[in-house]
């Protein structure tokens, strides 16, 4: 166990996160991807095998179908797309007039099987998510894996060719995360209007790519990031420096109010991080909540408050991070 002498997360609130009526329903489908980011918060590989099982699959479906309150459908992974039950619980969530998001790494389009993707989004209007963590190929390929830069700048090109950035329909958003870290010098996401700018230029001009926003994320220390703080004696620090950050302004926006996060097991969480770090959301009277448990009373409202952990000061750092990017 690493030692941190930080304050507690929860004392820096002036009142606990009291959950909002859910809208959010983010499904992480399991850990299978075709990269193994370096920043990965949920470990994903081509060697990881956890993934949705059938009878998850049917309970998310009824899920979709028996709350109108949801208004988004999130999909997220690991590569979301090679994971059980994607294309189902996407159908099924447009069926029942919701959004739906795909977080995409892009490169998945280029493996066996997965190349009817671009138009399959396109067909059924699908906001895209994508992960670009720079717009210099250096960098990308550091993060990701080498040759992943060029391959997302085809993807891109790829869904541009068939309307996304264009059709306003067709919504195409990018992801920048920061480095990670090798030395105390850390530093937190660059503005997000100015970095949209930038990214908007660079791509255009030398690619030709368009899309609608760049959303800033900062890293959290969990998962891969987490491993590698403490491989290079960061994390302690890391933490600390995101406590000298926290912004109060920002809690009233965080994604975990009015957002559920399920595991590809069907137990349910406040968000991704907290999914990563195995601490379920709770009812009043502190017992854990499942899918199976939402269904069985109706009710989609069955936490009173957000689970926090020290890790929490990276949502709330500087402008704020969310999957909606900065915060305020």
């Amino acid at each position: 166990m690493v030692e941190t002498a930080i304050t507690p997360f929860t004392n820096k609130l002036s009142s606990p996160l009291n959950k909002r009526e859910i809208s959010v329903l983010q499904i992480n489908l399991g850990k299978r991807c075709n990269l193994a980011c370096n920043h990965c918060h949920v470990e994903a590989s081509p060697n990881r095998t956890e993934e949705l099982s059938l009878a998850v699959v049917l309970e998310l479906i009824e899920l979709i179908y028996k709350f109108p309150e949801i208004e988004i459908v999130d999909l997220t992974g690991g590569a979301p797309e090679m994971n059980y039950g994607f294309k189902p619980l996407l159908e099924a969530a447009i069926g029942a007039d919701k959004q739906v998001i795909v977080r995409s790494n892009l490169t998945i389009y280029f493996v066996d099987g997965f190349g009817d993707l671009p138009e399959y989004f396109a067909q059924n209007q699908v906001r895209i998510v994508a992960s670009l963590p720079c717009y210099l190929a250096d960098n990308v390929d550091k993060m990701r894996g080498n040759g992943v830069f060029d391959s997302s700048i085809k993807a891109l090109q790829w869904l541009n060719k068939v309307g996304y950035g264009n059709n306003p329909d067709l919504i195409l958003d990018l992801v920048y995360n920061s480095p990670l870290p090798n030395s105390q010098d850390f530093s937190l996401a660059p503005e997000q209007t100015n970095l949209n700018r930038k990214y908007k230029t660079f791509l255009q001009d030398n690619f030709g790519i368009v899309f609608n926003n760049l959303l800033t994320i900062t890293n959290l220390p969990v998962g891969r990031t987490k491993f590698h703080l403490e491989k290079h004696q960061l994390y302690s620090s890391y933490l600390e420096f995101l406590e000298l950050n926290f912004n109060p302004d920002t809690t009233d926006n965080l994604m975990c109010l009015n957002q559920i996060s399920v595991d590809y097991l069907g137990n349910v969480y406040d968000c991704d991080f907290n999914q990563m770090m195995n601490l379920p959301a709770k009812t009043g009277n502190g017992k854990n909540i499942t899918i199976s448990k939402l269904l069985e009373l109706g009710n989609l409202n069955l936490m009173e408050q957000v689970q926090t952990a020290d890790y929490c000061y990276g949502c709330t750092a500087g402008c704020g991070s969310s999957c909606s990017g900065a915060l305020v």
